[in-house]
């Protein structure tokens, strides 16, 4: 391999090993599924759709693609799945093209308490193309559907959007289907954080309620890098497809499909259920012990939890994340419900659980990372202490090379 970049893959995967991964929107793939990532199918232009492709030679990748949008659909109980866009955010504009093709108004959630940045951020394509309007979160954190169907009865919006990139509590996804179709509107659920929870039966599926659900395959449903769109209607399928190819993609990473498909089938396993049972225990457990420490933190159903820092430990969200990393423990500062602080410093930090379940992390160690975030960023303990803790942690999960 290439000297320099064999390095630095060398690094990184020290880095990964040697570390406690609390960013709730990474996770590890598996040996298969990374090993099909590296397959000659990358190779292979494809644009179009299986049987009716712009290139020669696509028998076999057809196949392949075809087994990725059965599994799909099996896996999440729908009858459409479009499995080519790369990623959650191609996803999305793919979805709200075929929603909206002359463009309209989108009800979404506040940016600030947890929306995604294409769910009509000012710096996205999204707020550029349609007109977003926005619901908040209660005063405890969570979504008033009330609120929501009065809001929606005065903006007559032509889309309802939901799921989001740091809520950490259950969806109900059926009265929003109801809020939605109540005022004559689509409802679509971007469910890429919660996707492995709804596949392993964990969270209500938003697949009976919705007209579009677009995911990422890579975070607790622990796949390749890519995205991902279901649907049970006949007719926005065709223009999902269109959406897809030729007008937003071109030619599709089969090599990634490949992927895709094998991720499918993994989180069709048992196994896969066991995780993500394991996942939702770690993530409460952490959480609770922050709060038995008097820590200041947001309560938790899924894989992610908030911690106000600020109030906690008098320390902005981005001066956590840098000392922690100190310790080799990886978070992301992230704004919580009514926050002061600006998106580039944050009150709080977004921690989540998928990627050290996957290595092997228990509900004891769950609680120790709780008191070794609170220890160190209180300064109860020195860097080297907390380093030493962390290695020690570590020491018997797996090495990412062997899940």
């Amino acid at each position: 391999m290439d000297k320099e970049i064999n390095r630095l893959i060398r690094k990184e995967t020290k880095r990964q090993n040697e570390g406690v991964e609390l960013i709730a929107s990474e996770n590890y793939a598996s040996k298969d599924v990374r090993k099909v990532c590296s397959s000659i199918l990358t190779n292979k232009y494809a644009e179009g759709y299986p049987g009716k492709r712009y290139y020669g030679g696509c028998e076999y990748v057809d196949q392949v693609e075809l087994v990725a949008i059965q599994r799909a659909c099996e896996l999440f109980g729908c009858k459409y799945a479009n499995v080519q866009p790369h990623s959650g955010s191609q996803a999305n504009a793919a979805a709200y093209r075929a929603l909206l093709p002359e463009g309209g108004k989108i009800l979404s959630l506040v940016l600030n308490d947890g929306g995604h940045l294409t769910h009509g951020s000012p710096v996205s394509f999204s707020s550029h193309t349609y007109e977003f309007v926005f619901y908040p979160l209660d005063k405890s954190g969570h979504l008033d559907y009330d609120g929501i169907l009065e809001l929606a009865k005065k903006e007559k919006p032509n889309v309802l959007l939901a799921g989001y990139s740091a809520f950490p509590y259950a969806i109900d996804f059926k009265r929003l289907g109801e809020i939605a179709h109540e005022v004559g509107a689509y409802f679509m659920v971007d469910m890429a954080h919660i996707a492995g929870l709804v596949a392993a039966k964990e969270h209500m599926s938003p697949i009976p309620y919705a007209d579009v659900v677009t995911s990422t395959t890579h975070k607790t449903l622990r796949g390749p890098r890519g995205g991902l769109i279901l649907t049970n209607d006949e007719e926005l399928i065709k223009r999902i497809n269109s959406a897809v190819f030729p007008y937003y993609q071109g030619g599709p990473l089969e090599h990634i499909i490949a992927a895709k498909a094998i991720c499918f089938k993994e989180a069709l396993s048992d196994d896969f259920k066991v995780y993500v049972r394991q996942l939702i225990a770690n993530n409460k457990a952490c959480r609770d012990e922050f709060a038995r420490l008097g820590d200041k933190v947001s309560d938790t159903d899924n894989h992610l939890f908030l911690l106000n820092v600020l109030d906690s430990f008098n320390m902005t969200g981005l001066d956590a994340q840098k000392k922690l990393e100190l310790i080799n423990i990886t978070t992301n500062k992230n704004m919580i419900p009514g926050d002061t602080l600006k998106p580039n410093k944050t009150s709080g930090l977004r921690i989540g659980f998928a990627a050290v379940t996957t290595r092997g992390c228990n509900i004891e160690d769950a609680k120790h990372i709780a008191r070794l975030i609170h220890n160190f960023l209180s300064g109860s303990i020195s860097e080297k202490e907390a380093k030493q803790e962390v290695k020690e942690m570590v020491s018997h999960w797996k090495l990412i090379e062997k899940i």
